[in-house]
Protein backbone atom coordinates (compact mmCIF):
# COMPACT_ATOMS: atom_id res chain seq x y z
CA UNK A 1 0.00 0.00 0.00
CA UNK A 2 0.99 3.61 -0.88
CA UNK A 3 2.30 5.77 1.87
CA UNK A 4 1.49 8.59 -0.10
CA UNK A 5 0.23 11.78 1.94
CA UNK A 6 -2.80 12.63 -0.15
CA UNK A 7 -2.57 15.23 -3.03
CA UNK A 8 -5.22 17.96 -2.97
CA UNK A 9 -6.73 18.60 -6.42
CA UNK A 10 -6.65 22.31 -6.27
CA UNK A 11 -2.60 22.74 -5.61
CA UNK A 12 -2.14 19.97 -8.48
CA UNK A 13 -4.30 23.11 -10.53
CA UNK A 14 -1.73 25.44 -10.75
CA UNK A 15 1.09 23.19 -11.80
CA UNK A 16 2.05 23.38 -15.41
CA UNK A 17 3.74 20.24 -17.23
CA UNK A 18 7.93 21.73 -17.54
CA UNK A 19 7.58 20.27 -21.20
CA UNK A 20 5.25 21.83 -23.31
CA UNK A 21 3.13 23.83 -20.00
CA UNK A 22 -0.11 22.14 -20.56
CA UNK A 23 -2.23 21.65 -17.11
CA UNK A 24 -1.04 18.78 -14.89
CA UNK A 25 -3.86 16.25 -13.32
CA UNK A 26 -3.39 13.33 -11.19
CA UNK A 27 -3.50 9.71 -12.42
CA UNK A 28 -5.89 7.67 -11.22
CA UNK A 29 -4.03 6.10 -7.90
CA UNK A 30 -1.66 9.54 -7.63
CA UNK A 31 1.28 7.79 -8.31
CA UNK A 32 2.30 10.48 -10.74
CA UNK A 33 1.01 14.07 -12.41
CA UNK A 34 0.20 13.59 -16.41
CA UNK A 35 -0.42 16.58 -18.72
CA UNK A 36 -2.60 15.93 -21.80
CA UNK A 37 0.46 16.00 -24.26
CA UNK A 38 1.48 12.38 -22.35
CA UNK A 39 4.30 13.61 -20.53
CA UNK A 40 3.81 11.34 -17.48
CA UNK A 41 6.01 12.54 -13.95
CA UNK A 42 6.58 10.16 -10.87
CA UNK A 43 5.29 10.80 -7.60
CA UNK A 44 7.87 9.88 -4.96
CA UNK A 45 6.60 7.56 -2.38
CA UNK A 46 7.40 10.48 0.47
CA UNK A 47 4.85 12.43 -1.57
CA UNK A 48 7.08 15.04 -3.57
CA UNK A 49 7.10 15.63 -7.78
CA UNK A 50 9.72 16.40 -9.47
CA UNK A 51 8.98 18.37 -12.40
CA UNK A 52 12.59 19.28 -14.04
CA UNK A 53 12.96 19.45 -17.64
CA UNK A 54 14.05 16.07 -18.75
CA UNK A 55 17.81 16.50 -18.69
CA UNK A 56 17.63 19.19 -16.49
CA UNK A 57 19.94 19.11 -13.19
CA UNK A 58 19.00 21.67 -10.81
CA UNK A 59 21.68 23.40 -8.52
CA UNK A 60 22.74 22.11 -5.95
CA UNK A 61 19.71 23.04 -2.91
CA UNK A 62 20.10 21.91 1.37
CA UNK A 63 21.91 18.59 1.70
CA UNK A 64 20.15 15.94 4.27
CA UNK A 65 21.95 17.53 6.88
CA UNK A 66 20.83 20.89 6.46
CA UNK A 67 17.14 20.20 6.33
CA UNK A 68 17.55 18.04 9.14
CA UNK A 69 18.96 20.94 11.12
CA UNK A 70 16.10 23.48 9.74
CA UNK A 71 13.46 21.05 10.70
CA UNK A 72 14.90 20.88 14.35
CA UNK A 73 14.96 24.70 14.72
CA UNK A 74 12.11 25.41 13.46
CA UNK A 75 9.70 22.61 15.27
CA UNK A 76 11.75 24.04 18.17
CA UNK A 77 9.51 27.54 17.60
CA UNK A 78 12.49 29.54 17.84
CA UNK A 79 11.12 31.31 14.56
CA UNK A 80 7.63 31.00 15.44
CA UNK A 81 7.19 35.07 15.39
CA UNK A 82 9.02 35.10 11.84
CA UNK A 83 6.42 32.59 10.48
CA UNK A 84 3.37 34.86 12.41
CA UNK A 85 4.65 38.07 10.55
CA UNK A 86 4.82 36.31 6.96
CA UNK A 87 1.59 34.70 7.38
CA UNK A 88 0.02 38.44 8.63
CA UNK A 89 1.48 39.62 4.56
CA UNK A 90 0.11 36.35 2.73
CA UNK A 91 -3.60 36.34 2.06
CA UNK A 92 -5.61 35.01 -1.31
CA UNK A 93 -6.69 31.82 -1.89
CA UNK A 94 -3.65 30.39 -4.05
CA UNK A 95 0.25 30.67 -3.18
CA UNK A 96 3.13 29.54 -4.29
CA UNK A 97 6.22 29.63 -1.95
CA UNK A 98 9.52 29.44 -4.30
CA UNK A 99 12.57 27.88 -2.38
CA UNK A 100 9.81 27.01 0.15
CA UNK A 101 12.15 24.29 1.79
CA UNK A 102 10.32 22.03 4.53
CA UNK A 103 7.17 24.27 3.84
CA UNK A 104 7.07 25.47 7.71
CA UNK A 105 6.72 29.51 6.90
CA UNK A 106 3.73 28.45 3.82
CA UNK A 107 1.83 25.77 6.28
CA UNK A 108 1.74 28.98 8.42
CA UNK A 109 0.17 30.93 6.26
CA UNK A 110 -2.27 28.33 4.79
CA UNK A 111 -3.04 27.71 8.84
CA UNK A 112 -4.06 31.18 8.98
CA UNK A 113 -6.18 30.81 5.13
CA UNK A 114 -8.72 27.56 5.69
CA UNK A 115 -10.07 28.27 1.73
CA UNK A 116 -6.39 28.27 -0.07
CA UNK A 117 -4.17 25.55 -1.57
CA UNK A 118 -0.31 26.20 -1.63
CA UNK A 119 2.85 24.89 -3.45
CA UNK A 120 6.00 24.96 -1.84
CA UNK A 121 9.04 24.29 -5.18
CA UNK A 122 12.16 23.88 -4.19
CA UNK A 123 15.73 22.62 -5.37
CA UNK A 124 16.27 19.89 -2.53
CA UNK A 125 14.84 16.95 -2.82
CA UNK A 126 15.65 16.57 1.03
CA UNK A 127 13.41 19.71 1.92
CA UNK A 128 11.03 18.49 -0.56
CA UNK A 129 10.42 14.72 1.21
CA UNK A 130 9.70 17.21 4.18
CA UNK A 131 7.30 19.83 2.47
CA UNK A 132 5.67 17.25 1.28
CA UNK A 133 4.00 16.57 5.07
CA UNK A 134 3.75 20.42 5.35
CA UNK A 135 -0.01 20.31 5.27
CA UNK A 136 -2.91 18.62 3.81
CA UNK A 137 -3.74 21.89 1.53
CA UNK A 138 -0.25 21.84 -0.33
CA UNK A 139 1.65 20.05 -2.50
CA UNK A 140 5.52 19.75 -2.98
CA UNK A 141 7.72 20.33 -5.92
CA UNK A 142 11.33 19.85 -6.66
CA UNK A 143 12.26 22.29 -9.61
CA UNK A 144 14.56 24.79 -10.73
CA UNK A 145 13.18 28.21 -10.28
CA UNK A 146 16.33 29.51 -12.73
CA UNK A 147 14.89 27.08 -15.47
CA UNK A 148 11.04 28.78 -15.45
CA UNK A 149 8.66 27.27 -13.11
CA UNK A 150 6.26 24.43 -13.28
CA UNK A 151 3.66 26.57 -12.72
CA UNK A 152 0.15 27.83 -15.16
CA UNK A 153 0.13 31.26 -16.59
CA UNK A 154 -1.68 34.14 -13.75
CA UNK A 155 -2.54 30.93 -11.35
CA UNK A 156 -1.19 32.09 -8.01
CA UNK A 157 -2.81 35.21 -6.14
CA UNK A 158 0.25 35.30 -3.47
CA UNK A 159 4.09 34.14 -4.30
CA UNK A 160 6.38 34.35 -1.22
CA UNK A 161 10.08 34.09 -1.22
CA UNK A 162 11.98 33.57 1.88
CA UNK A 163 16.04 33.84 1.85
CA UNK A 164 15.58 32.56 -1.78
CA UNK A 165 16.18 33.36 -4.89
CA UNK A 166 14.02 35.18 -6.79
CA UNK A 167 13.18 35.23 -10.99
CA UNK A 168 11.42 38.51 -11.77
CA UNK A 169 10.30 37.15 -15.15
CA UNK A 170 8.75 34.39 -13.96
CA UNK A 171 6.92 35.42 -10.93
CA UNK A 172 5.44 38.02 -13.09
CA UNK A 173 4.33 35.25 -15.13
CA UNK A 174 2.67 33.38 -12.86
CA UNK A 175 0.87 35.73 -10.41
CA UNK A 176 -3.08 36.04 -11.07
CA UNK A 177 -3.85 39.60 -11.73
CA UNK A 178 -4.24 41.87 -8.61
CA UNK A 179 -1.59 39.21 -7.07
CA UNK A 180 1.53 39.96 -4.78
CA UNK A 181 4.89 38.99 -4.16
CA UNK A 182 6.01 38.68 -0.47
CA UNK A 183 9.99 38.82 -0.48
CA UNK A 184 11.54 38.41 3.28
CA UNK A 185 15.15 39.20 3.48
CA UNK A 186 17.58 39.69 6.32
CA UNK A 187 18.10 43.13 7.32
CA UNK A 188 21.80 44.37 8.64
CA UNK A 189 21.46 43.27 11.69
CA UNK A 190 20.30 40.02 11.32
CA UNK A 191 21.77 37.46 13.89
CA UNK A 192 24.17 40.04 14.94
CA UNK A 193 25.32 38.57 17.92
CA UNK A 194 26.58 35.77 15.98
CA UNK A 195 28.10 36.76 13.12
CA UNK A 196 31.40 37.68 14.22
CA UNK A 197 31.98 34.90 17.04
CA UNK A 198 31.09 32.74 14.59
CA UNK A 199 32.25 33.99 10.72
CA UNK A 200 29.01 33.51 9.72
CA UNK A 201 28.65 35.24 6.08
CA UNK A 202 27.61 38.84 6.19
CA UNK A 203 24.63 40.51 4.76
CA UNK A 204 25.69 42.26 1.39
CA UNK A 205 25.29 46.32 2.09
CA UNK A 206 23.77 46.28 -1.18
CA UNK A 207 20.99 43.81 -1.02
CA UNK A 208 18.21 46.46 -1.57
CA UNK A 209 19.91 47.23 -5.11
CA UNK A 210 20.83 43.28 -5.69
CA UNK A 211 16.88 43.11 -4.80
CA UNK A 212 15.59 45.17 -7.17
CA UNK A 213 17.79 44.33 -10.35
CA UNK A 214 15.90 40.94 -9.78
CA UNK A 215 12.59 41.78 -10.08
CA UNK A 216 12.40 45.58 -12.06
CA UNK A 217 11.48 45.82 -14.42
CA UNK A 218 9.06 43.05 -13.94
CA UNK A 219 7.63 44.11 -10.53
CA UNK A 220 7.56 47.26 -8.54
CA UNK A 221 7.62 47.82 -4.85
CA UNK A 222 4.10 48.48 -3.16
CA UNK A 223 4.99 48.34 0.72
CA UNK A 224 7.57 47.05 3.21
CA UNK A 225 7.55 46.35 7.10
CA UNK A 226 10.11 45.15 9.20
CA UNK A 227 10.43 42.27 11.86
CA UNK A 228 12.60 42.13 14.66
CA UNK A 229 12.69 40.36 18.00
CA UNK A 230 15.42 39.23 20.47
CA UNK A 231 15.94 35.05 20.80
CA UNK A 232 17.61 33.56 24.24
CA UNK A 233 19.79 30.13 22.56
CA UNK A 234 21.30 27.88 23.93
CA UNK A 235 24.18 26.56 22.08
CA UNK A 236 22.66 23.31 20.14
CA UNK A 237 20.12 25.62 18.70
CA UNK A 238 22.53 27.84 17.60
CA UNK A 239 24.62 25.09 15.92
CA UNK A 240 21.25 24.03 13.94
CA UNK A 241 20.52 27.66 13.38
CA UNK A 242 23.62 27.77 12.06
CA UNK A 243 23.58 24.14 10.31
CA UNK A 244 20.25 25.31 8.61
CA UNK A 245 21.71 28.31 6.49
CA UNK A 246 24.55 28.86 3.63
CA UNK A 247 26.71 29.63 6.30
CA UNK A 248 27.15 25.62 6.75
CA UNK A 249 28.44 25.27 3.55
CA UNK A 250 31.50 27.85 4.18
CA UNK A 251 32.57 26.69 7.87
CA UNK A 252 35.02 24.32 8.87
CA UNK A 253 33.01 21.66 11.55
CA UNK A 254 36.02 21.85 13.98
CA UNK A 255 36.13 25.58 13.89
CA UNK A 256 32.76 26.14 14.41
CA UNK A 257 32.47 23.32 17.34
CA UNK A 258 35.17 25.76 18.78
CA UNK A 259 33.74 28.87 18.32
CA UNK A 260 30.36 27.72 19.32
CA UNK A 261 31.97 26.79 23.02
CA UNK A 262 33.32 29.95 23.42
CA UNK A 263 29.65 31.23 23.35
CA UNK A 264 28.05 32.35 26.47
CA UNK A 265 24.73 30.23 27.57
CA UNK A 266 22.25 31.08 26.68
CA UNK A 267 23.28 33.68 24.06
CA UNK A 268 20.66 36.72 22.47
CA UNK A 269 20.39 36.29 18.88
CA UNK A 270 18.57 39.03 16.80
CA UNK A 271 16.03 37.93 14.04
CA UNK A 272 15.66 41.00 12.16
CA UNK A 273 14.37 41.11 8.66
CA UNK A 274 12.01 43.22 5.74
CA UNK A 275 9.34 41.78 4.51
CA UNK A 276 8.88 43.74 0.72
CA UNK A 277 5.50 43.82 -1.33
CA UNK A 278 5.11 43.51 -4.83
CA UNK A 279 3.11 43.76 -7.64
CA UNK A 280 3.89 42.73 -11.26
CA UNK A 281 5.11 46.25 -13.54
CA UNK A 282 2.08 47.74 -16.09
Amino acid sequence: MSTRPPLDHRAVALLACPVCAAALAPVADASALRCAGGHLFDRARQGHISLLPPGHRPPSGDSAEMVADRVSFLEAGHYAGLTGAIADAVDGTTLLDLGGGTGHHLAGALDRLPDAVGVVLDSSRYAARRAARAHPRAVSVVADTWAGLPVAEAAVDRVLVVFAPRNGPEIARVLAPGGRLVVVTPASDHLAEIVGPLGLLRVDPDKATRLAGTLEPHLVPVGSSAFRQELRLDRAAVATLVGMGPHARHLDPAALASSLAALPEPVGVTVSVDIGTYRPAG
